[in-house]
């Protein structure tokens, strides 16, 4: 059989994968630390960390460790009986992030459901809201999964456009603007507000300095849980461990995923206090997979990793010498460069052939990997074990590309 070239392995995609996604042309087969490795061997800077998910570097040794050893002992006996890793990682992680209870789920968007239907058992039981009556206020262009329901809370065309009827409950309000939220509070109906701390498929939209913290006390003015989607901004990203941290706020329900397992499989969690979490009684909510022996352990290294090796600090320093020298470059390209730690976007102007997907495909050519979106805007967000000297050459790499567009 001959061997198969990297078009070879992107028209079989093409022929037996749903359409879903629209890949940059590259083939990967192996990552390590910053790096990935196409199929004809050529090396890149990562600079999307799968949407976050591996901040602590590709295949961290640690975290591998963790998962082959529990893979060859117990892998998933659902949530029927007990297992000696759960409680473990239950203790862990809400001692490392100061709640009472977490709730082990898979995915970041099943995370969402579960705060989301949090939320509104809580608007029953303890705020003592009409049943089915209860409404979550949510923001325009905020990105929280594909689910119908969090689809329902779209202002995305792309989201939810052709996939309706939509689930009711939620009210849209303008991100970054506390006079809409203070107007959407006066509804006693009103049970949560869920917010990204950082838009990141927004295309890292950065909130005014004070808006979390003015959200936070409307919603404990108005007795309205403050339900933060921590799934990408989370864990070390920003330059503190979590984004909601820059401004005090500890939120009433904490949604993570991504970057809990360090890329390695599927993990999320809600984290919250007794008088939330315990509204859910067994049989009522649940996951076959949700907090499964192989997660538990993984979890745990992965969130190790974060503080052994300083992330969070990496993050900050580092972010603020990465917006420095984009925002060097002499491009009529770029109009704007922002971000928090190493969640960082360049706003594009678009013209004919240069758009900022061409400008994708130009740094791919170089040797660093991002992808647009939104059309033109660029996130970048390496792993966040990345090195001052590797980030520099990076840069260097990222420079060239623009300079092909002069």
């Amino acid at each position: 059989m001959s061997k198969m070239t990297p078009n070879d392995y992107m028209e079989r995609e093409n022929k037996y994968g749903a359409h879903n996604y629209h890949p940059l042309p590259v083939v990967l087969e192996r990552g390590e630390g910053v790096y990935l490795w196409d199929v004809e061997g050529k090396r890149y800077y990562d600079f999307l960390s799968a949407y976050s998910a591996v901040n602590q570097g590709h295949c961290h040794p640690k975290i591998i460790k963790a998962m082959c050893e529990q893979a060859q002992k117990l892998t998933l006996t659902s949530r029927a009986f007990y297992n000696n890793v759960l409680g473990e990682f239950e203790e862990y992680v809400t001692k490392y992030f100061g709640y009472d209870k977490v709730l082990p789920m898979n995915t970041g968007a099943e995370a969402d459901e579960t705060a989301l239907k949090l939320c509104r058992r809580w608007a029953y039981d303890v705020k003592g809201i009409k049943d089915g009556e209860a409404k979550i206020v949510v923001c325009e262009n905020n990105f929280h999964g594909r689910t119908i329901t969090i689809i329902s809370m779209s202002t995305d065309p792309d989201a939810y456009g052709g996939f309706g009827p939509f689930t009711p409950g939620f009210v849209k309000i303008p991100y970054n603007n506390i006079p809409a939220l203070e107007k959407a509070l006066q509804d006693p109906n009103v049970a949560g507000f869920l917010v990204e701390p950082i838009q990141g498929e927004a295309g890292v939209f950065v909130p005014d300095e004070g808006y979390l913290k003015k959200a936070y006390d409307l919603c404990k003015k108005h007795n309205v849980l403050f339900i933060a989607d921590e799934v990408q901004s989370g864990l070390a990203r920003t330059g503190k461990m979590l984004a909601c941290e820059h401004e005090g706020v500890r939120p009433d329900i904490l949604i993570l995923g991504k970057a809990i397992s360090g890329g390695v499989m599927p993990i999320s969690c809600v984290l919250a206090d007794d008088e939330i979490m315990l509204t859910i009684k067994p049989g009522e909510h649940g996951s076959t997979f949700g907090g499964n022996p192989i997660a538990g352990k993984v979890a745990i290294a992965a969130l190790e990793v974060i503080k052994e090796e300083k992330l969070a600090e990496n993050a900050e320093r580092l972010g603020k010498i990465f917006r420095e020298e984009m925002s060097s470059i002499k491009s009529n390209m770029i109009e704007l460069v922002r971000g928090k730690g190493l969640l960082n976007a360049v706003v594009i102007r678009n013209k004919p052939g240069k758009t900022a997907w061409d400008v994708c495909l130009a740094m791919a050519e170089k040797g660093v990997l991002a992808k647009p979106t939104h059309g033109n805007i660029i996130r970048f967000a390496p792993p966040l074990v990345i090195t001052e000297e590797q980030l520099r050459e990076a840069i260097g790499l990222i420079k060239e590309a623009f300079k092909q567009f002069e």
